[in-house]
């Protein structure tokens, strides 16, 4: 081996990168591109690297020398069958725990409003309590998925769903179903963690498409929830809505069964024989070959410390990530707030005049939801769907940092041309615009929260931001319902520049993730580990 360092032989040294490499962004000034593909099967004369960075042929080289990643097994493996159930199973988290869940509030509100005589501040409260649950679990199950697992942290946040979801239908008075859907919110507040897992099982290429998709799960079960509705509420009423909404989880449960633990988790935690195990698995649904090689273990270390999210080189990020968080949430539930007094009014500048006119209006008035009212509420979901395509197309042409800026900034503007006196299509169109752009920059934020930070504090990181997302939602109906009833300029002003904030806060955040793979440990190691395996490109050589 020496002679062969040596260069008696003449061998050229060469230096490879791996595939899929977590790279850092220009600041951190390593270069993004990914050079060389892994194979299943190398060629006679291909070059293997040592370790003190020579290379030579394979067939002076002991076969088991050779090593691997998670990220290139990965990336070796590629996206296919395994992927596309992973995919469905996902999309049905999202659809089933999330989207309807949340839907239901909208529809449950006015019922309650009307069936037991609820005064206003009483309707407002069984929202905000679902937020409180969400606010206070998101960081505990980010914490659970990192310490146990992300199919642990989301098996036990859907069961915990399911159960207070069909226990809220059974709710006697106000205190019981007040506490329950409280209860259900702090379920909801996991299921953030599917992102994590799935993330981690897709190849760089196709990760940011795939993810930003889910959100088409979101419509499909905001879409199922109304129709569904439609059906139930004319006949078997509200409490056999929620029993009934609550079941599609029970189907996800089951399949839960069949969803692998995250090979990257296996491999941070130290367990290197289950990662490889599940490796193998995908490549064989996949029909494609593994990496030749052993799988490197990381170094175990501490996994779900809020420390780590404050280490020098995540400072920042996290917190300009936690204000972008912020207002999306805040942006995006105080429109769809707005939304129906702008809609009531006719125009911005016909608001004040009808606040004067329902001034002295009963709290206790209430009005059941109409079939012009879903009808409704399906149009306001299905403008999701553009910012959704969107998004789609310009994610991995500028960047997460732009595209989440560029939607904050299209927000603010048609929040600012609401003030002009403008028509009922004009007002149309300016709002679905609005939702269409926030609702896209909501999902650019789940593909760059993953990307940014490495497994080891992956899961927490996104459900510190998923928690600071439902303080957000907690505050806007206080300004889209509260401070519009004093001045509606103020309350777009503040919606407006919020987003203008974020557009900011998105360029000035220090890392772009687009082009590079999901690290795997801390930010030195994982710089060493660069260093050891070569960052050189496949033409550069080393006398």
């Amino acid at each position: 081996r020496k002679d062969l360092h040596g260069g008696f032989c003449g061998f050229r040294v060469v230096k490879f990168r791996r595939t899929g490499e977590s790279s850092r962004s220009d600041e951190d000034g390593i270069s993004g591109e990914h050079e060389v593909q892994i194979e299943g099967m190398r060629t006679e004369l291909e070059p293997v690297e040592l370790e003190d960075g020579a290379a030579v042929p394979k067939e002076f080289a002991n076969p088991t020398d050779d090593t691997f990643m998670v990220e290139d097994a990965v990336e070796a493996i590629g996206f296919g069958k395994f992927q596309w159930k992973l995919s469905v199973i996902t999309g049905l988290a999202w659809a089933s725990n999330y989207a309807m869940e949340m839907m239901i509030l909208s529809i449950l509100a006015p019922q309650l409003h009307c069936e037991w005589r609820l005064p206003s501040w009483k309707v407002a409260l069984l929202t905000s309590v679902v937020f409180v649950g969400m606010m206070s679990s998101s960081t505990l199950w980010g914490n659970i998925s990192d310490q146990y697992g992300r199919k642990t942290g989301l098996k036990i946040s859907v069961l915990w769903t399911l159960y207070y979801g069909i226990l809220s239908g059974f709710a006697p008075i106000y205190s019981w179903i007040l506490v329950l859907r409280g209860l259900v919110g702090f379920g909801i507040g996991g299921v953030p963690q599917s992102v994590t897992l799935y993330a981690e099982f897709l190849p760089m290429k196709a990760r940011a498409k795939c993810i930003l998709l889910i959100e088409v799960f979101w419509a499909l079960g905001t879409v199922f929830e109304v129709l569904l509705a439609v059906v139930v509420m004319p006949t078997l009423g509200w409490r056999w809505l929620l029993i009934l909404s609550a079941l599609p989880l029970l189907l996800f449960a089951v399949l839960c069964f069949w969803l692998p633990e995250s090979a990257r988790y296996d491999v941070l935690s130290g367990n290197q024989e289950k990662a490889l195990a599940t490796l193998k698995r995908i490549a064989t649904e996949n029909g494609a070959p593994m990496p030749l090689g052993k799988l490197v273990v990381s170094r175990q270390e501490d996994r779900g410390k809020m420390r780590d999210l404050f280490t020098p080189h995540f400072r920042w990020t996290t917190l300009l990530l936690w204000f972008i968080w912020f207002s999306n949430a805040f942006s995006y539930y105080g429109l769809v707030l707005l939304t129906t007094e702008l809609f009531q009014a006719g125009d911005v500048c016909s608001i004040s005049s009808r606040r004067q006119e329902v001034k002295a209006k009963c709290s206790l008035t209430c009005e059941y939801l109409t079939e012009e009212d879903y009808t409704d509420l399906l149009w306001t979901t299905l403008s999701e769907f553009p910012g959704v395509l969107v998004t789609l197309w310009i994610i991995d042409r500028i960047g997460r940092k732009k595209t989440m800026a560029l939607s904050f900034l299209v927000f603010s503007f048609c929040s600012l041309l609401l003030f002009l006196c403008v028509g009922r299509n004009v007002l149309t169109v300016l709002l679905f615009i609005a939702r269409a752009f926030i609702s896209g920059g909501f999902q650019a934020a789940y593909v760059y929260t993953p990307e940014v930070y490495p497994t080891a504090t992956r899961a927490l990181g996104l459900g510190t931001c998923s928690g600071m997302a439902r303080v957000g939602a907690l505050i806007t109906p206080f300004i889209a319902q509260v401070m519009l009833e004093s001045s509606v300029y103020l309350t777009l002003l503040v919606y407006s520049g919020c987003c203008l904030l974020a557009a900011l806060a998105s360029c000035f955040l220090p890392i772009e993730t687009k082009g590079r793979g999901l690290q795997e440990s801390s930010h030195k190691e994982w710089g060493q580990e660069m260093v050891g395996r070569g960052s050189h490109s496949p033409g550069e050589s080393q006398e």
